[in-house]
């Protein structure tokens, strides 16, 4: 096989990754991070034109290219293209299904599940298209039913069919062809060997930025609820700076974690991150409405499957409505954001595989954690508003980043509350730093063209960067910096990635269900 490796240096400063990717990446990530912090009213003014155009032009698009993502998943797992293994035909996967499915949540809504899954529905309650449409009253426990499968919506079949897809391509390209595991690879079939020139450098350039600014969301997310926790069980108070520190703070701790490579730090943290959640779920069943919680994971699940398709094609036409771009299209924007890096991250965790398991393995099993957890989160919350006169719609309202420590402690005071609400800031703490060492991990094995292990000086220099990319973004304007973060750095991406669909069904065309050793040569 020829060295795809043979330009990339192999002592100083940029040993073991693409120089030109490399030192391209930097310097435009440092000079948005000074023109952020140094001209912050242009800066700001900057963001907010680049979202309301997104939004009120391209809103569509967005909404086209993610159930189009949908559509090529199920074609995959559904063709017999499905049953073509990663890797060589007798491989066998490298992980375990808990393991493989640990890592994968962990890595993908971790933070974010824990940020909206109560927050979200006790907003969509209070109004929204959806519930206009459907003639039900806000503030009804209808329409708090309805919440709950809009939410899922978000967290559903249409966002992790982005993560899935691309891991799913990269494998394939990677394991199946011989090819670095990079965003370039996929576009073999399209570039050939241009793969390894300055389009493939552009290629994974849009990758590293979407991976770096959609990470940056949901670690400001995370410090902005666990400012929140902290407050609750030790009164530190909910401010920028705090939430700047607590950035640096965990930023460190990934940086360790990353380095400390897949199958020791990122593996065991994102299995402790689950077994976690089982005891915050126990918490919440035993000690919170078992019956109706239950009966609420049901609907919740049964309402999405049967709403998914109208919610996921309709298009909001109404120019002075901003429910769809405060919600719908962040949340897209924010998966397709999310999508080389957890995409790389499942290829990377992938290998022996079949693109059948890993497509409906992780559709289907993600679905059902995410609804069992915003069914229980969320639903315990309804409960409460609607049948134990605990108002958190109001508080939903002013704060959400605090309204998940005020249900811990509506379903149980006390010591037990207490305990609760610092499990839940210490899940937070540890979904927030398997984020971000997938994120950086992913990051250079990106700049390493595809090294299952980069070098160790790229791993700390892009953690620490990373940690710094989402202070700056809090600095500059919160939660609508970070939104508009994610929007934004999915436009260029998602037309990578429909390139990249087009590529593996042209792949999989020209070389049919069992390719040939001639053609695997070639490729390499």
């Amino acid at each position: 096989m020829h060295d795809t490796r043979e330009d990339i240096p192999r002592s100083g400063p940029l040993a073991g990754v693409d120089v030109t990717t490399t030192v391209a990446a930097t310097t435009m990530v440092i000079a948005f991070i000074l023109f952020t912090v140094l001209m912050p009213d242009t800066a700001q003014a900057a963001y907010t034109s680049i979202k309301n155009f997104i939004t009120q032009r391209l809103g569509w698009y967005y909404i086209a290219t993610v159930n189009l993502v949908l559509l090529a998943a199920v074609v995959l797992i559904l063709s017999p293209w499905g049953g073509i293994r990663l890797g060589r035909d007798e491989d066998r996967p490298e992980f375990k299904w808990f393991s493989w499915f640990a890592m994968l949540f962990s890595a993908s809504v971790g933070t974010g599940l824990m940020f909206f899954s109560i927050a979200e529905p006790l907003t969509h309650m209070q109004g929204n298209p959806f519930q206009r449409m459907a003639g039900i009253e806000a503030g009804s426990l209808a329409s708090g039913e309805q919440a709950l499968r809009i939410t899922l919506f978000h967290w559903g079949l249409h966002g992790w069919a982005i993560y899935i897809l691309i891991g799913a391509m990269l494998g394939y390209f990677s394991y199946r062809r011989g090819l670095p595991l990079t965003i370039r690879s996929a576009f073999y079939p399209l570039l050939g060997r241009h793969i390894y020139g300055p389009l493939g450098h552009a290629i994974d350039l849009l990758a590293i930025f979407a991976t770096l600014f959609g990470t940056a969301t949901t670690l400001g997310l995370g410090v902005a609820q666990m400012n929140a926790g902290l407050n609750q069980l030790f009164g530190l108070s909910i401010s920028t700076t705090h939430q700047v520190v607590l950035v640096v703070i965990v930023s460190v701790l990934a940086t360790l974690s990353v380095v400390s490579g897949l199958k020791k730090g990122i593996r065991l943290l994102s299995e402790w991150n689950i077994h976690l959640s089982m005891i915050l779920f126990a918490f919440f069943i035993i000690a919170g409405p078992t019956i109706f919680l239950l009966t609420t994971f049901g609907k919740t699940i049964g309402g999405y499957l049967l709403d998914m398709i109208p919610m996921g094609l309709w298009v909001n036409t109404d120019p002075s409505d901003q429910w769809q771009s405060w919600w719908t299209l962040f949340y897209w924007g924010w998966w397709l954001s999310w999508g080389p890096f957890v995409g790389m991250f499942i290829a990377r965790i992938s290998y022996g595989r079949t693109i059948r398991q890993v497509l409906l393995g992780g559709m289907a099993a993600s679905l059902l954690a995410a609804g069992a957890w915003i069914a229980i989160f969320g639903g315990t919350a309804l409960h409460l508003q609607f049948f134990a006169g605990v108002d958190l719609a109001s508080l939903a309202s002013q704060d959400l980043a605090s309204v998940l420590f005020h249900t811990i402690d509506s379903v149980a005071g006390g010591a037990l509350g207490i305990t609760m609400i610092g499990m839940a800031t210490l899940m937070i703490i540890t979904w927030f730093v398997t984020s971000a060492d997938s994120g950086t991990l992913v990051i250079c094995t990106i700049l390493s063209r595809g090294e299952a292990h980069p070098p160790q000086l790229q791993r700390v220099f892009w953690g620490l960067f990373l940690g710094a990319t989402s202070a700056v973004l809090l600095v500059a304007g919160g939660l609508q910096a970070l939104q508009t973060a994610a929007i934004a750095s999915a436009l260029p991406f998602s037309v990578v990635l429909l390139l990249m669909c087009f590529c593996l069904f042209k792949a999989l065309v020209e070389d049919g269900r069992s390719p040939s050793p001639k053609r695997y040569a070639s490729w390499q």
